[in-house]
């Protein structure tokens, strides 16, 4: 008696360990093919931007020879998920397909149109919550309701949970062996060619489950200590960088923290550092939550008084802030960052979003947006949670009136310079004094670092205590509406 092939339909959770979509095929016993629907054709889901879809590129090859040294299969198809996947179960005359939720309002209703057509087909439907430690809706206060401030949620999602140990690759296992033909990476065409920007993500990361779980092990033996207080820190070596594997599942949030939490339980790390940790885990959850609360949250305001506010419409001073032009090192530093490496430090992020929203006035979605196209990390909910946050729009958003002037930010965070050293080279010859404000330097020194203001490097295209004015009178009109 031949047993029916089962499918695994592969999202945002290209790994094999912590994979319970994977490990509940595994047990069943019969053979698996893999699937990944490059869905870009679907009502409402946002098709990746160009850094993500690089890293998507990484991580399917990755995911494929992982498949491959288990002889189990990975079909690559094109189309809409609700026409290919029951398409592709027909063909491999699966009995069986699972698969991990996704996030968002447009991909669950992907998913719900999948499961009804296999489920009308008589084919069985396995679903799980792979991506998150507490499923979408499960964290609810006194009220019953998602807790409207971080702190709240970060209570209500402790207490008394145990979460159960992540899952680690079956170790039985068996490989459909005719598998229906698919596409190849090439043709998706997801990898840059003419031009080539790629070249500073390649030399800046390795994708995949292992690369995952590499850095992983490098962070927890050189980086975590001190990460309390020197995560704040761009040119330090106290941050995980953890955060494009989670977000495209080379590893899970469930296996981070476990790790995290071993290392601090067997004293080699301080406890304030593994907790500081954990708690940037749990943003990451509270913006999940919210997505799954508010779906629009990349498009509209979630403080609605913010629908008056009066943007700015400035191409010139959009593009100089994108390009890192803006004559503020530390703004700059961060946003060549993004552009050379496909990411940037967190502490840089808030800063160069205050910027964009309260020193410019020009709308958060327009920074939100470039975000999205250019971070190897954009993440559907963490991205435009943040943004908001710091436009003063979100919930449990900074004070509006918080706004970060860049000159100090630098002299706090990166007092020697060493961060704008390495992305503003043109001013790596300028003392820790003045890197961070080279209009402020006298003559002679900007002569002896061959900075010539407003030729090598731009004059500040706005002045701070103008723009911090400019932006209070802003908000503050908004509240006469």
């Amino acid at each position: 008696m031949t047993t029916s092939p089962s499918l695994l339909w592969f999202r945002d959770d290209l790994r094999l360990a912590d994979n319970p979509a994977f490990t509940a095929l595994a047990e069943a016993g019969a053979p698996i093919a893999g699937l990944y629907v490059l869905d870009e054709d679907s009502p409402g889901v946002r098709p990746l931007g160009g850094a993500a879809r690089w890293w998507l590129a990484q991580s399917l090859r990755a995911l494929e020879a992982a498949l491959s040294r288990r002889r189990i299969p990975l079909i690559l198809r094109r189309g809409p998920a609700t026409r290919v996947v029951p398409d592709v179960a027909a063909a491999l005359g699966a009995a069986t397909i699972a698969f991990n939720d996704r996030a968002g309002e447009a991909e669950g209703k992907v998913d719900h149109g999948v499961a009804a057509r296999l489920a009308a087909e008589q084919r069985r439907v396995l679903r799980f919550c792979a991506h998150l430690l507490y499923p979408p809706g499960s964290v609810k206060g006194a009220s019953g309701r998602m807790p409207r401030t971080f702190s709240a949620f970060q209570r209500a999602a402790l207490k008394g949970r145990d979460l159960a140990p992540p899952l680690p690759v079956p170790a039985t296992l068996s490989g459909a062996t005719h598998p229906p033909p698919g596409d190849t990476l090439k043709d998706w065409e997801l990898e840059p060619i003419r031009p080539d920007w790629a070249g500073g993500l390649r030399t800046t990361w390795d994708a995949g489950e292992d690369a995952a779980l590499s850095r992983l092990s490098a962070f927890i033996a050189d980086g975590l200590a001190g990460y309390r207080d020197g995560r704040d820190l761009p040119a330090e070596n106290h941050v995980s960088r953890l955060s494009p594997y989670l977000r495209f599942g080379g590893i899970s949030p469930r296996q981070a923290r476990a790790a995290i939490r071993h290392a601090a339980d067997a004293g080699e790390i301080p406890e304030a550092d593994a907790e500081k940790f954990e708690a940037e885990l749990t943003w990451r959850e509270f913006s999940y939550h919210l997505l799954a609360e508010d779906p629009q949250i990349a498009s509209r305001n979630i403080q609605p008084s913010f629908d008056t506010f009066p943007w700015r419409e400035c191409p010139g001073e959009l593009k100089a802030w994108q390009k890192g032009r803006t004559g503020y090192p530390l703004i700059d530093a961060g946003l060549r960052q993004l552009w050379q490496t496909g990411w940037m430090h967190n502490r840089v992020r808030m800063a160069v979003a205050s910027f964009l929203t309260k020193h410019l006035l020009i709308d958060w979605r327009e920074g939100e947006a470039w975000f999205w196209d250019t971070l190897v990390d954009a993440d559907p909910a963490s991205n435009p949670a943040s943004w908001q946050w710091v436009a003063g729009s979100g919930l449990d958003a900074a004070p509006y009136f918080r706004i970060f002037n860049p000159v100090t930010q630098g002299e706090k965070f990166d007092p020697e310079g060493a961060y704008v050293r390495t992305y503003v080279p043109e001013l790596a010859k300028l003392p820790a004094r003045v890197i961070h404000s080279p209009w402020t330097a006298d003559a002679a020194t900007l002569a002896a670092a061959g900075v010539r203001l407003g030729a090598t490097y731009p004059r500040p295209i706005v002045d701070h205590a103008a723009a911090r004015a400019r932006a209070l009178r802003a908000f503050e009109s908004t509240k006469k509406t």
